[in-house]
């Protein structure tokens, strides 16, 4: 395996930039995950304003490619802030964490998809269940977070898979901010090894091999999320 990843001495970087693409989807789905639970709970709110508020986040940002908000939010960003700053008569540089950017604007964009994913999986809880455990006297806060979430969470599995997988290759577009990910250090390194096809095929293993490991990871959590659930109701 180490002569495989050789590569005349770059396949170091290669696994250099496989480590940086999944640091930034592990980070971006945390923060996915964070809005995708803020917003689905904003759709399902009794108050107009919150149900719009979600509707429009899950709309706009479903409708904008993430190359689009990527260099919106890390160019654009970068010269608001400085305008900002530069109100007070001061030339102010501001430099933008292109880990920190691409972390922010991929969670920010997957937690519309998030949003959708958990507010499907809160309706699919029988409304019988709730209406049992409001005749029981729970309060709406037990009747949240022993009923309802336990139960999203287990239906809500099976997507959120499929969206960790389709985030995990969206770190792709990270490249055009300067971030040195897997897709991108296999493209700098395809010309001083003259060896394109192996180089793009061992990123193409290593995705596979991102796929195949979180895909067991999902199966796991599916049957341990299955067998607490069934504990809970026997």
């Amino acid at each position: 395996m180490g002569g495989l990843f050789d590569l005349k001495g770059y396949g170091h970087l290669l696994l250099e930039g496989a480590a940086l693409s999944l640091a930034v989807g592990i980070c971006a789905l945390a923060v996915a995950l964070s809005l995708g639970a803020a917003g689905a709970l904003a759709r399902l709110s009794p108050s107009r304003i919150l149900q719009r508020l979600g509707l429009a986040y899950v709309v706009i940002v479903r409708g904008i490619p993430e190359l689009v908000l990527m260099l919106l939010i890390y160019y654009g960003g970068t010269v608001l802030l400085q305008a900002l700053l530069s109100l007070g008569g001061e030339d102010v540089r501001v430099d933008i964490n292109s880990f920190l950017a691409g972390t922010l604007v991929l969670g920010f964009v997957y937690g519309a998809y998030a949003t959708e994913i958990f507010r499907g999986a809160f309706l699919a809880v029988p409304k019988g269940q709730v209406e049992a455990a409001r005749a029981f006297g729970l309060s709406p806060r037990q009747e949240f977070f022993r009923i309802m979430l336990p139960q999203a969470l287990r239906l809500a599995i099976p997507g959120l898979g499929n969206l960790w997988l389709t985030l995990l290759k969206a770190t792709s577009i990270t490249s055009v901010i300067g971030l040195t990910e897997l897709a991108r250090q296999a493209d700098l390194i395809k010309a001083p090894t003259k060896m394109p096809f192996v180089v793009f095929f061992l990123a193409s293993l290593i995705y596979l091999a991102f796929t195949a490991v979180s895909d067991v990871f999902r199966i796991r959590l599916e049957k341990w999320a299955s067998a607490g659930f069934k504990r809970g109701t026997a």
